[in-house]
């Protein structure tokens, strides 16, 4: 793990781009000191008179004083920066060695190279973001279809944080009552009727659990929707992954148990990131990697949401039928679409007439050819309708973090307690403990509550120049 060492006093430096060449790269600085070391390397308007947010045309040179590049200047005046300290971006041309040699010279001019996630956790410091928002800038970055971006802005916005805050003012004026009866014990003084908080308690309860229950979706809006293509040997389940990929990801070939690893690859449909997991064929085998293979195939069928069961049409029906037993008790709870393959080779009806009665009555089915892409298009949007995201608008607030849904899930059990021992009679003493811990594990996920080692967990997998 990598360890930021955040000095106050440091001035930071990283190129704020992607890595490679382009038309313009972006170098930003930020620190106490970051316009006396740009002006040390800058030629052109003293930064001295530059207002805040204006940017500037002039030229920078190396140490040795050869003119390096001829740039852009924008500055931004602490407090009002995204770090609350002074900062310069120079946008310099994007060739990877003219990049290079303005990191040295600013290097050289003073500089310090930022740690990955480093300009975000001074904003963090600063106050300009809590730790919840600084993480969703991560996932703005990430962001791999309109929905993802979504749900990243808004928690970056604060709508996460805010209703967390909500949640958490809840429960402290919960404990404030509880605790103080316990200052007016003697005076047997009751501040709060328990019915009423017995109320409040599963309200907030229900908030949690609603909270907790959306991450399975966000998981898959960020991450992509996991879809298991699973079946026999030889079905052309890598056949069909390669066709909605418009890509050769797989390997195919006539010989049974080509496939003997999972292979996955995300694409967008509709709007939503699926992920395509293409998996071993199932029989029975000796050849013990080939059983490795089959035994990821279930953890991995297991695990999805949506299920296509790849059928290949050139099969005998009672064999079909039979194999249903080892597929269908796997995808219960879950989308499936069963795909009868290979209609190039021969008709459909005959399988799909006898899968009908065996399949879950929501479960569709599709025929086509993925060997020659025929009604793959028609596939796709029974998919796309199989997946059934939730329409994400400015207001919509999903748990995406993995890390936050822990807290919540540790939250939710506090909470639990609380409501145990309420319905129970247990001594506000005890009860405020309990609530403390739901506030506490509130608190972890915007970083009210935190640890240096959970910062630089959490920053370390931040790009260097964010």
């Amino acid at each position: 793990m990598t360890t930021i060492i955040h000095g106050s006093t440091d001035t930071i430096c990283a190129i704020a781009t992607p890595q490679g060449m382009g038309g313009i790269a972006v170098v930003r600085v930020s620190g106490p000191q970051a316009f006396d070391i740009v002006s040390r390397r800058w030629q052109g308007s003293p930064l001295a008179d530059m207002a805040s947010h204006t940017a500037h045309l002039g030229r920078v040179n190396d140490s040795r004083g050869h003119l390096l590049d001829e740039v852009v200047l924008t500055i931004y005046r602490a407090p009002h920066s995204f770090t609350g300290d002074d900062v310069a971006e120079l946008s310099c041309h994007g060739s990877r060695w003219i990049q290079q040699q303005l990191i040295v010279t600013l290097l050289d001019a003073g500089c310090r190279m930022a740690e990955p996630g480093e300009f975000t956790r001074r904003a963090l410091a600063a106050g300009h973001l809590d730790l919840a928002q600084a993480e969703a800038v991560a996932d703005v970055i990430a962001a791999q279809s309109a929905a993802a971006h979504r749900v990243a802005m808004n928690q970056m916005r604060g709508a996460f944080s805010r209703e967390l805050q909500g949640l958490r003012d809840q429960l402290l004026h919960f404990v404030s009552l509880i605790e103080l009866e316990l200052d007016f014990s003697e005076e047997d003084v009751t501040f709060a009727q328990r019915s009423e908080v017995v109320n409040l308690a599963e309200c907030l309860q229900a908030a949690i659990g609603r909270l907790t229950a959306s991450f399975q979706t966000g998981s898959a809006i960020c991450n992509g929707l996991p879809v298991a293509i699973v079946g026999q040997t030889n079905a052309g389940k890598s056949t069909l992954l390669n066709a909605l990929l418009h890509d050769d990801r797989a390997l195919v070939s006539d010989v049974h148990g080509t496939t003997r690893d999972v292979i996955e690859d995300t694409v967008t449909l509709g709007g939503t990131l699926f992920r395509f997991i293409d998996t071993a064929g199932i029989r029975q085998s000796n050849d013990t990697v080939e059983a490795m293979g089959i035994e990821r195939a279930f953890k991995k069928l297991d695990q999805s949401q949506l299920v296509l069961w790849v059928v290949d049409a050139t099969a005998p029906v009672d064999e079909v039928v039979q194999f249903s037993s080892q597929i269908l008790p796997h995808c219960a709870g879950k989308h499936l679409l069963a795909v009868i393959n290979k209609t190039d080779l021969a008709s459909p009806a005959a399988i799909e007439a006898a899968l009908r009665p065996l399949l879950p009555a929501e479960a569709q089915v599709v025929s086509l050819s993925a060997k020659q892409t025929a009604h793959v298009e028609h596939l796709q949007q029974c998919i796309i309708a199989a997946a059934a995201m939730p329409q994400v608008d400015d207001d919509t607030v999903i748990v995406t973090n993995a890390r936050h849904y822990q807290a919540l899930c540790r939250a939710a059990e506090a909470l639990d307690r609380v409501l145990s021992g309420l319905r129970d009679g247990l001594s506000g003493d005890l009860l405020s403990q309990d609530i403390r811990e739901v506030i506490h594990h509130l608190g972890t996920i915007t970083g009210q509550v935190t640890t240096q080692d959970l910062l630089g967990e959490i920053f370390s997998h931040f790009c260097v120049g964010k």
